[in-house]
């Protein structure tokens, strides 16, 4: 007799892009597990209930876990690549590492619905957790980020979606999961709106206007945003999955993206961030951290939502 397979289901990694968002990272307090575990198995129930009152508006919450608290939390091993954000120091700019235990992705089209979800999932947690960090994004214009150019191009569709974002055989145990890294970014725009639209379009590697992509530079000089992101090996290139939004308070002067990157296998998002601070060729860093700099750093593995389920 076959053994019976029990169907997996994927969070929403794949969710299409909506208006707003919330990315919401906490820590846990040394007595929060069990707060803490039932919160992430009911989080499926918990979206039911608040985004019943407009199913148009695809309220979704894809919930990661962190290395340092993966193993009491779950029961479980921890899967094969997942570990603490490694700082990266380049010559001249930092990749930082900072606390984060769960992420809570959060995502609708309608503000409001994304507001109450994080309202719920704070007063479930209670003393539980602490927060570290809390960003509201937004869809800026034709899915652009706030130094004006489309964002999100190179993400993967159709198969090539699940194939480059969702663990599969290479780590049975943890199929259907997928790793994620987040990166809070601050843009000194002043500096970059002083630029000709030329020098911008140079150091991210597109047009502005249209998107197209430019030309590769030269092999062993300055490298654009465009190429360095880009990750390719013996087996061919390798993709993440970019949520990536906008965030900003005008009259504080605070305007950044909110990285957030999906991916099946953690080294290809750590080499996109080492090749931006360290540079290809190593001195010749990314030109975009000359405008933009990180100001957190965190890694979580996002399990399957049988996964989830199950730890209740």
């Amino acid at each position: 007799m076959s053994e019976r397979r029990v169907p997996i289901a994927p969070q929403q990694v794949d969710a299409p892009l909506t208006r707003t968002a919330i990315f919401l990272v906490v820590t846990l307090a040394d007595t929060g597990t069990d707060a803490a575990r039932e919160v992430v198995s009911g989080i499926e129930d918990l979206v039911k209930t608040v985004g019943f009152r407009d199913l148009g508006a695809r309220l979704s919450c894809t919930v990661g876990v962190g290395a340092r608290v993966w193993e009491r939390l779950t029961s479980h091993p921890l899967p094969s690549e997942l570990h603490a954000f490694p700082e990266v120091q380049g010559q001249v700019h930092t990749a930082v590492s900072t606390p984060g235990d769960l992420l809570f992705h959060i995502r609708s089209e309608r503000q409001d619905l994304c507001f109450e979800l994080e309202r719920l999932i704070l007063e479930q947690l209670g003393d539980a957790a602490h927060v570290e960090d809390e960003t509201w994004g937004f869809r800026y214009f034709d899915a652009r980020d706030l130094l004006g150019f489309v964002d999100g191009t190179a993400n993967p569709v159709g198969p090539d979606l699940p194939e480059a974002t969702l663990v599969g055989a290479e780590d049975s145990a943890f199929a259907g999961g997928s790793y994620v890294v987040v990166q809070k970014y601050l843009h000194d725009l002043g500096a970059w709106q002083s630029l000709s639209t030329e020098q911008q379009e140079a150091i991210i590697g597109r047009r502005k206007a249209d998107n197209v992509e430019l030309d590769d530079a030269a092999s062993g000089t300055q490298q654009a945003h465009k190429s360095l992101a880009t990750i390719v090996d013996e087996t061919g290139e390798h993709d993440i999955l970019r949520d990536n939004m906008p965030f900003g308070r005008p009259g504080a002067g605070e305007f950044g993206t909110y990285f957030i990157g999906y991916s099946r296998r953690l080294w290809v998002t750590e080499k996109m961030i080492e090749r931006m601070f360290i540079g290809d060729p190593p001195g010749l860093h990314d030109r975009i951290l000359d405008f933009s700099t990180a100001r957190t750093g965190t890694t979580f593995f996002a399990p399957s939502a049988t996964f989830l389920a199950s730890l209740g």
